[in-house]
C-alpha cells in the first residue's frame, strides 16, 4: 500500500468524505482517515452526522411524529387507531439499521471513487506529512501534496452539569435511551435541544427545557420564533427562558438541577438530563508542531474564503472552521476544496446556506432575518402567506405556520425566506436556488407552481410582498 498521495483527508464526516470522493473523481490519489468509534467499539465513516446526529435523530423524529399523529390527528381523517403503542426497542433497532446502511454506503462510494479508506487517528505533521495510527495501534507516516483537515466538532460540556452517563448525557446519549424517561430535562433550547425534546415529548416524557438566553430561538426570524414557541408549548414542552443552570447532581437514578432565572434560585428534578448547549471544533491531537496552521480564540482553524489555512497546501473544512456548523455547509466546502486542488473553478456562497429545524412543524430559513435587514437600514418589503390558506396543507391536516419572503424595496431582490410549517425543510430549497441566482420576488411571482401543493405558499408569499396575493387577504 502506498504511503504517498495527492490528497489526504483527515476526517470522514459530512465535510471530509465528500472531499475525498470528489478528489477521487478528479483522478487524484486520495486517502481518507477517520477515527470514529461507536459505543460498541465498531469503527464507521460518516462522523457525528451519520452516526450520532443528523441521520439517527431524523429517524427518531420521523417515527415519533407518526406515533404522535396516530394519537392526535388520525381521528380527524376518520381513522380510528386505538391502543397505539410504541415499541422503543424496535424504534431504536430501526434507527440503528438506517445508520449502519448509510455508513456502509460510504465505503462503497469510496471504492467507486478510488479512495483509500483508513480507520484510525490522523495527525498533521510539518512538511506535508501525516501520522496515521490505526485502531490496532499500527503506525504509518503518510505524505501528500495537499492535506484537508475535516476533524469536525464535539458537544460542549457544561461545567455546572458535567456528563455522567446514563443520567446526564450529550445529544448522542439522548438518541440512545432504551426507554422513555418519565421526566426529561434539556439544557439548551436551540436546534438540537428542540429536536431531542420533541422526540421524547411525543412519546410521553415530561420535558422541561432550560434556555439561558432571554429570547427563544434567537438565531431565527423572530416572527417565526414566536410562532414556533406557541406550537412547542401546545405540544406540552415546558420551555423556560433566561434559565441559567448552576448545578446538576446525580442522586440515585435521578438528577437534581439548580438554575437561576428572573425570580431567583430554582430547583428541578428529572430522570435524565440532556446537555445541548452547542458544539465546539474538535482538534484534539490534530496538529503537530510547526505545521503553520493556526487556531482562533474559539479553537477553530483559521482559513480564508476558499478554506485555505496559513500553510501552503493545507486546507480545512466543515465544523472545525468558521461559519455555521451544518453538514451541508461542510459538504460544499469539502467539494470546493477538492475541485480547487484539481485546478477547477469552485466556490461556496455563504449567503445561501439554509438552516432547518426538523420538528413539527418544521422550521427552515435562508438569508437575512427581518431583524438583520432592519438593522442594516435597508428599505425592504415583506410578504407572508399562512398555511391555513393552503388547500394542500389543510388536506394534510397540517395547516400550521406560514411562509415569509423579505425583499429589497429598491430592486426587488430576495434577501431572506423563512418558513414554519409542513415540509419546510424541503420547501426552502426553492428559496435557496432563487437566491443563488439573485432572484426577485417578481421571478417567484411569475413562476408557475402546481396546484394544490405546499410550494404555492412561497409563490403566494412573494405575491404578498407586493400586496398581490391571490389566496390570502393582502394587508
Amino acid at each position: 500500500m502506498s504511503d504517498s498521495f495527492d490528497v489526504i483527508v483527515i476526517g470522514g464526516g459530512p465535510a471530509g468524505y465528500p472531499a475525498a470522493i470528489r478528489a477521487g473523481q478528479n483522478k487524484l490519489s486520495v486517502a481518507c482517515i477517520d477515527e470514529w468509534k461507536n459505543h460498541d467499539g465498531t469503527a464507521a465513516f460518516g462522523g457525528t452526522c451519520l452516526n450520532a446526529g443528523c441521520i439517527p435523530s431524523k429517524a427518531l423524529l420521523e417515527s415519533t411524529e407518526l406515533y404522535h399523529r396516530a394519537h392526535e390527528e388520525f381521528a380527524a381523517h376518520g381513522i380510528k387507531a386505538t391502543d397505539v403503542t410504541m415499541d422503543v426497542t424496535q424504534l431504536q433497532k430501526r434507527k440503528s439499521g438506517i445508520v449502519k446502511t448509510m455508513t456502509q454506503g460510504i465505503l462503497a462510494l469510496f471504492k467507486a471513487a478510488g479512495v483509500t479508506a483508513l480507520q484510525g487517528h490522523g495527525k498533521l505533521l510539518s512538511g506535508h506529512r501525516v501520522e496515521f495510527v490505526a485502531h490496532d495501534g499500527t503506525r504509518r507516516e503518510l505524505t501528500a501534496k495537499n492535506i484537508i483537515l475535516a476533524s469536525g466538532s464535539a458537544p460542549i460540556e457544561l461545567r455546572s452539569a458535567p456528563f455522567q452517563s446514563p443520567q446526564i448525557v450529550d445529544s448522542w446519549g439522548a438518541l440512545e435511551f432504551p426507554s422513555v424517561p418519565k421526566r426529561l430535562g434539556v439544557i439548551g433550547a436551540g436546534v438540537i435541544g428542540l429536536e431531542l425534546g420533541s422526540v421524547w415529548r411525543r412519546l410521553g416524557s415530561e420535558v422541561v427545557m432550560l434556555e439561558a438566553l432571554p429570547d427563544f430561538l434567537a438565531v431565527a426570524d423572530q416572527q417565526v420564533s414566536k410562532e414556533a414557541l406557541r406550537h412547542f408549548k401546545k405540544l406540552g414542552m415546558d420551555i423556560r427562558l433566561g434559565a441559567k443552570v448552576t448545578g446538576a447532581k446525580v442522586t440515585g437514578d435521578a438528577v437534581d438541577v439548580t438554575y437561576t432565572d428572573a425570580k431567583g434560585e430554582q430547583k428541578l428534578t428529572v430522570d435524565r438530563l440532556v446537555v445541548a448547549i452547542g458544539r465546539r471544533p474538535y482538534t484534539k491531537d490534530l496538529l503537530g508542531p510547526d505545521t503553520g496552521v493556526e487556531l482562533d480564540e474559539r479553537g477553530m482553524i483559521k482559513v480564508d474564503h476558499e478554506c485555505r489555512t496559513g500553510a501552503a497546501g493545507i486546507w480545512a473544512v466543515g465544523d472545525c472552521v468558521r461559519g455555521p456548523m451544518l453538514a451541508h455547509k461542510g459538504k460544499e466546502e469539502g467539494v470546493m476544496v477538492a475541485d480547487l486542488i484539481a485546478g477547477n473553478y469552485a466556490e461556496v456562497n455563504y449567503k445561501t446556506v439554509p438552516s432547518v429545524v426538523y420538528t413539527a412543524p418544521e422550521i427552515a430559513w435562508v438569508g437575512l432575518t427581518e431583524e438583520q435587514v432592519k438593522a442594516q437600514g435597508k428599505a425592504y418589503k415583506v410578504g407572508v402567506f399562512p398555511f391555513l390558506a393552503s388547500g394542500r396543507a389543510r388536506a394534510m391536516e397540517q395547516a400550521q405556520g406560514f411562509a415569509k419572503v423579505i425583499a429589497s424595496k429598491d430592486d426587488d431582490e430576495i434577501l431572506g425566506v423563512h418558513i414554519i410549517g409542513p415540509m419546510a425543510g424541503e420547501l426552502i430549497a426553492e428559496a435557496v436556488l432563487a437566491m443563488e441566482y439573485s432572484a426577485s420576488t417578481e421571478d417567484l411571482q411569475r413562476t408557475i407552481h402546481a396546484h394544490p401543493t405546499l410550494s404555492e405558499a412561497l409563490h403566494e408569499a412573494a405575491l404578498a410582498a407586493d400586496k398581490r396575493a391571490i389566496d390570502s387577504i393582502n394587508r
